[in-house]
């Protein structure tokens, strides 16, 4: 029997709704990864309801947890690790070393950075000090970037022009340390404004993806932590860059289908979740360059 990848998923929890680990968690779970969720936070729900409430994990316990695993024997078995939503910025750093004391366990294990930097004007808030974090320590370390365009913009410190200009700041982003650049998000002037697109870019290749944008009355919440997730477990269940993004973006409309026709802020995951697992419309990445 094949052996089922585990993955240790690092970023934040909420109670009702799904955003970080949980709207994530059971995706990756539904494809066929065995996940090992650690909360960096536990809120009531998400943050762009304008109140919340719940703590953040003392950074402390992510190494305590990290070597309670260790203890039993089993932190040679994860095959990954994500971060997503960070509290603090010494979480942040707690992570890197739980990363480093994985890959030197099992040094195929993969890392991959989910950089959530924040958005005040909708409400996602995050410390200047963890947005610091990520641009100057946790991309060194990742072998996966997943940045939305907001987030690749502050990595390259400017605004994208265009599409040719995003995979020329995504591919200068490799040379800081990740394998892979996924951008969740493309929004650079002159797009189509019915497209939701996306980009993959490696050292050697990129890809270009567009789905149809859906109409919302409110854009649901945790569409990005849902790609990544889904990226990482396909990529974990043997498909190459270019089928793991492919597949991460067609179960992701397959979600927001769902969620439309509830007319649900929340993502319908739960209702969703065989066509999380076989999507029925397959979106194609278009190759930009060999």
């Amino acid at each position: 029997m094949k052996r089922t990848p585990h993955l240790l998923a690092i970023q934040s929890h909420v109670v009702f709704g799904h955003a970080g680990n949980s709207a994530a968690v059971f995706p990756m779970q539904r494809v066929g990864i065995n996940v090992w969720p650690l909360n960096t936070v536990q809120f009531s729900n998400h943050t762009q309801y304008g109140q919340w409430s719940g703590d953040v994990l003392a950074p402390t316990q992510i190494p305590a947890l990290v070597e309670g695993i260790s203890n039993i024997g089993e932190l040679g078995e994860c095959d990954a690790v994500l971060s997503g939503y960070l509290g603090s910025a010494e979480q942040g750093r707690a992570i890197l070393e739980g990363v480093a004391r994985i890959k030197a366990v099992n040094p195929r294990a993969l890392y991959l950075c989910d950089p959530v930097m924040g958005h005040p004007e909708k409400g996602c808030i995050v410390s200047p000090q963890v947005s610091q974090f990520l641009l100057e320590q946790a991309i060194t370390k990742a072998d996966i970037l997943c940045p939305n365009q907001l987030e690749l913009d502050s990595f390259c410190g400017r605004r994208a022009a265009s599409l040719e200009d995003c995979v020329g700041m995504a591919r200068s982003l490799l040379l800081k340390g990740p394998k892979v650049v996924l951008v969740k998000h493309l929004a650079y002037p002159g797009r189509a404004e019915d497209q939701f697109e996306m980009l993959l870019v490696t050292a050697e290749h990129s890809w270009h993806l567009r789905r149809p944008l859906l109409a919302f009355p409110k854009q649901p919440v945790g569409v990005g932590d849902l790609t990544s997730g889904l990226f990482m477990a396909r990529v974990l269940l043997g498909d190459s860059w270019e089928q793991a993004f492919e597949f991460a973006a067609s179960a992701v409309h397959e979600v927001l289908l769902e969620t439309q026709a509830c007319a649900s802020y929340e993502l319908q995951l739960i209702r969703a979740q065989d066509r999380i697992a076989h999507p029925r419309v397959r979106f194609e990445a278009r190759l930009l360059s060999a």
